[in-house]
């Protein structure tokens, strides 16, 4: 153990010296009531340390005690469902312990030390195990199989194994090491949330995460195993889109971060997310996953180390064979903790005060995302997707946040505040944003979804770029100097933003949209369209086409709920081919 004593508060930074035994990034307790901290520059004897919770009260000669482990999290049953802060702390624990206020220096298990889990063995006595090997199984939620992974730095002799009931923290078996001392395997392991968990190498992503928002799926698509940032200005709805995601995308496992958020915003998910249904799977949202809630009156600090903490545990359960998406909101509150600490140390300050090495961190936290063949004997295989929001100051997004986002990340989902203050959601601007997944994603779209699903979207992307163009005519000349063609071209244009961009989130038949329905109304925005330039080309008048009762009943095609949507979209074309042949008979 080693101990030192306070030279210097700064803030959430704390200066101690005589700790020239310690290492970097050991936690460390500071201070009578033991706040937690970690150590995170040396120089000599004298060691600086950010501090997770408020340091009023501290002074200089107070104590520093070094624990000798670095910062790490829990893995084990009971993760999902869990609602932690920064630094993993149970925070239903917490209130029911101590109130609706986190007392300073309380720690608590991040894992239920009370709970048995049934566990069932995969490995049998005498078996030889490596790092990553699956020992068995225990059944976490109504829709997570947990797996029961030996720790990466492990291998051995299986010398005991049996099933039954058991706490994380209870021998299930015993492992002989090559050295022949035995060891005792638990249900729950340990991992340092700042070192990448191991893999056996690294893949391309192959195949979409399917979110169920159109803009998303079919324009801006995002590869299982790939990286997103979501930028926008305030209210522009950058929450919004991550709790959607956060909802519906069809991963095994979700960890949402909250860094730095609104405390009214993270109390919308805690109340929202038990209520709703995974249509995937038609159990609660919750059963699948972990919330990291650290809001921007928590200690600055902490935001540092939640970014950290929930992709760990999204690495474990990657480690599984999983898909699991970390969705980090947001990275801009995460950077601020990183440049106030980095001024605190009196640090060379980079562009805007940010610290230099801003981009090699946010490459550290979104490289741990990927497509990987997971260590283990059975090669079995993990995708890790990492969205993050970025709140621009202003909405300005050459600041070196958002910059230095995008020079990591393959998807931008560009967020327009003008789009949001007329109540289009999701706010994506389809101008500005882009995927570079959408070319490797084309075969399995081609093959699961529809032959022709990149020709519909490329054109759909082709007419919102060409309405834009003849909006600037418009702006200039009126409407009424453009062709019927250039003017029916607009009409197909609002349709695709009203009709297929534009999602309600509080509709239920609107909040999620699957794959085929979404190719369909596509299809159906198209038909008409190509129906109505042929009537046109025979002399219909593009006013009277515009006004046709089917119009109507194309917007609404959108709320037509999935088990109707066949018959129902069917019987819409049908009425396009009626309506528009009236308009040959009138002529």
């Amino acid at each position: 153990m080693v101990e030192g004593r306070i030279r210097k508060v700064s803030g959430p930074l704390v200066i101690a010296d005589g700790m020239g035994e310690a290492n970097l990034f050991d936690v460390v307790r500071v201070g009578e009531d033991r706040l937690i901290g970690e150590i995170i520059e040396m120089h000599g004897d004298r060691a600086s340390i950010q501090v997770y919770e408020e340091t009023a009260g501290l002074g200089r000669g107070d104590r520093v005690v070094s624990t000798g482990a670095p910062l790490s999290v829990e893995l084990g049953p009971g993760l999902a469902r869990s609602i932690y802060d920064g630094i993993q702390r149970p925070l239903e624990v917490l209130r029911a312990k101590y109130g609706p206020c986190i007392i300073k220096g309380v720690d608590e298990y991040a894992l239920d030390r009370a709970k048995q889990w049934y566990f069932e063995p995969a490995v049998a006595y005498g078996d030889e195990v490596k790092g990553g090997d699956v020992l068995g199984y225990v059944q976490e939620t109504a829709v997570l199989r947990h797996k029961i992974l030996l720790p990466p730095d492990k291998s051995g002799t299986v010398a005991a194994i049996r099933a039954g009931q058991f706490t994380v923290d209870e021998p299930m078996g015993k492992l002989r090491r090559a050295d022949g001392t035995v060891e005792d395997l638990c249900l729950m392991q340990k991992w340092p949330v700042r070192r990448a968990r191991p893999i056996a190498e690294k893949l391309a992503p192959t195949e979409p995460l399917i979110s169920g928002q159109r803009v998303i799926d079919a324009l801006f698509p995002l590869a299982k195993g790939g990286t997103a940032c979501v930028p926008g200005p305030f209210g522009s709805g950058k929450t919004v889109v991550q709790h959607q995601l956060a909802k519906w995308s069809d991963v095994d496992l979700v960890v949402y971060i909250g860094c730095g958020e609104r405390g009214n915003e993270m109390t919308d998910v805690l109340h929202e997310f038990p209520e709703l249904t995974d249509p995937r799977t038609g159990k609660s949202l919750m059963d699948r996953t972990v919330l990291i809630a650290n809001t921007s009156d928590m200690p600055v600090a902490a935001r540092e180390a939640s970014i950290y903490t929930g992709i760990t545990i999204a690495e474990y359960y990657r480690d599984m064979g999983y898909s699991v998406a970390v969705i980090a909101d947001s990275t801009s509150r995460w950077a601020e903790a990183l440049r106030e600490m980095s001024g605190r140390l009196e640090e060379m300050p980079g562009e805007e005060g940010y610290p230099a090495y801003l981009t090699s961190r946010l490459a550290q936290f979104y490289e741990r995302a990927g497509k990987v063949t997971c260590i283990g004997g059975d090669r079995r295989v993990g995708t890790l997707s990492a969205i993050g929001a970025v709140s621009p100051q202003g909405g300005d997004i050459s600041e070196p946040v958002t910059q230095a986002t995008l020079r990591i990340v393959k998807v931008f989902w560009g967020l327009d505040s003008s789009l949001a203050y007329a109540r289009h959601f999701p706010a994506i601007n389809w101008l500005t944003s882009y995927s570079l997944y959408r070319d490797r994603l084309s075969d399995w779209f081609s093959a699961n979804i529809a032959k022709d699903w990149n020709e519909k979207t490329g054109e759909v992307l082709r007419v919102l770029q060409t309405e834009s163009e003849l909006q600037e005519i418009v702006k200039l000349v009126g409407v009424d100097a453009l062709s019927a063609e250039d003017r029916m071209t607009l009409e197909t244009a609002r349709s695709l933003r009203e009709d297929f961009l534009h999602q309600n989130a509080f509709e239920q038949t609107d909040s999620y949209t699957q794959m085929d329905k979404m190719y369909a109304l596509m299809e159906l925005i198209f038909s008409f369209d190509k129906k109505a330039r042929a009537a046109i080309a025979r002399g219909a008048d593009i006013t009277a086409i515009s006004e046709l009762p089917v119009r109507e009943r194309i917007g609404r095609a959108k709320a037509v709920a999935y088990a109707e949507y066949a018959a129902e979209y069917a019987a819409i074309d049908a009425a396009i081919n009626f309506e528009i042949a009236a308009l040959d008979t009138e002529e």
